[in-house]
């Protein structure tokens, strides 16, 4: 899964010495770590569901219990094993040997993923497509969620955290206009099979070479832990930061829910736009394209207004305007509107997650940032991507159009799924209410 929010890394995992300046060779490298990582997300989280719905079964739950399992996996995988690199103490690296072997073998399993469609029985095809996405998940999520992340903090010194952080922002962007256009223009002339081949190898190739050029502060330095994995584990799923901050959890709550609306479209928006709307894979690319580059190019003065505006209330606007922006894509079959609305529902998409963040990381108790990462990725990852797509799903059932896919039949996406996707992020507002009415820009004033 790809997790655009950036970590909360904990404070008390960094290396024993300051890091040194972060060399030509170290950037190049985690460019492209970046860059590959964030392209086989990207395509995890969009062409994998065309994939299922154009060569195993027009059934949508399929992919909803693709991207519910996927999920799940990404966020105990995070957990348990980036635990296992905060303790590892190895000859060969903290961080490199989980960086290299995960990326290795996230890229092989990505090749995998398309010789699902060889089997004759449905049934088991749909079981081998879920099992192989949650293996993928599993070494993608210990490769760059887990391991990538934590090295980027672990050799950065903290005059340069606003200078890394851009560099894996602008790779994130390339990875996914690749995704919208490169991805679509290759699957359309030569298939998925040599797609995802050609993915695969690109993963596993630029990702073992790059990640056998990294550098890291030696692992022999460091302490030894003083407590036992478990005793870890058990603390970074610290429920009492939560039961102590209440206004942590109402936001929390908001963020939870606004991505239950935003997970019943989203798996199957390429599925509508092609299949539904009957429009050429270039179409979707540049309502893709559209949608990327407009949310880009806000996201830097979305991010100045977190800092400027009141949180609450930019909140409450961004999440009216998404809503809005869904509720309008539901309503056209033209591409330009369509590109438009896309553009007005995933850029307020994105200012609700920069100020959500930025609110986010006041409200978290200074002691207990590190142990509180487990319990932001339920809230945000885990919950929707298990919710949303159940309910995209069952709408798609009762109100898509039936279709069939050689003996299996199924439904194509109706735009209700937009349309209560939009209801859902409206009563997502609901909590914001709870909060005080004083200005909310830092912590002793949220």
């Amino acid at each position: 899964m790809d997790y655009q929010e950036n970590e909360i890394l904990p404070e008390n995992k960094s290396p024993a010495k300051p890091a040194k300046a972060i060399t030509l060779k170290t950037w190049l490298a985690m460019g492209a770590l970046a860059i590959v990582g964030q392209l086989a997300w990207a395509v995890e989280n969009s062409w994998f569901n065309k994939f299922v719905t154009d060569m195993i079964t027009p059934d949508p739950r399929p992919i909803a219990w693709m991207v519910a399992a996927s999920a799940i996996v990404a966020t105990l995988t995070t957990i348990f094993m980036g635990t296992w690199s905060d303790r590892s103490r190895s000859r060969w690296g903290r961080r490199k040997p989980f960086i290299l072997i995960g990326y290795g073998l996230w890229g092989v399993m990505t090749a995998v993923f398309p010789l699902t469609a060889l089997m004759k029985n449905i049934s088991t095809a749909i079981v081998m497509v879920v099992l192989v996405d949650c293996i993928m998940t599993f070494f993608g999520s210990t490769a760059n969620d887990a391991a990538f992340n934590a090295w980027t903090a672990d050799i950065t010194p903290s005059n340069k955290r606003g200078r890394v952080e851009g560099v894996l922002n602008f790779c994130l962007f390339v990875a996914q206009l690749i995704s919208y256009t490169a991805a679509g223009m290759l699957i359309e002339s030569k298939g998925y099979f040599v797609f995802f081949y050609a993915l695969g190898g690109l993963v596993t190739v630029i990702g073992v070479i790059a990640a056998s050029q990294i550098d890291e502060p030696s692992a022999e330095t460091l302490p030894k832990p003083e407590t036992t994995y478990w005793q870890d584990i058990r603390d970074l799923l610290d429920w009492r930061v939560l039961v102590e901050n209440r206004k942590l959890f109402l936001l929390l709550l908001i963020i939870t829910i606004a991505g239950i609306g935003f997970q019943v479209s989203f798996p199957y928006l390429i599925i509508y736009v092609t299949d539904t709307l009957e429009m050429p894979i270039s179409s979707y690319m540049v309502i893709g394209g559209a949608m990327l580059v407009g949310s880009a190019v806000l996201a830097i003065p979305l991010g100045f207004l977190a800092e400027k505006i009141n949180r609450k209330w930019l909140t409450l606007v961004s999440l009216l305007l998404s809503a809005l922006g869904y509720f309008l894509f539901s309503t056209s079959t033209n591409l330009i509107l369509l590109a438009l609305y896309g553009l007005l529902w995933l850029g307020m998409n994105t200012a609700f997650a920069i100020v959500s963040m930025a609110w986010l990381k006041d409200l978290l108790p200074v002691e207990s940032r590190g142990r509180f990462l487990g319990v932001r990725m339920i809230f945000a990852v885990m919950l929707p991507m298990i919710f949303g797509p159940m309910i995209g799903q069952a709408l798609i059932r009762q109100f898509g159009t039936p279709t069939m896919l050689g003996a299996e039949a199924g439904f194509l996406p109706a735009p209700i799924i937009f349309v209560i996707g939009a209801i859902i992020t409206v009563f997502a507002i609901i909590p914001l209410f709870f909060f005080d009415k004083r200005k909310t820009t830092d912590q002793t004033k949220a």
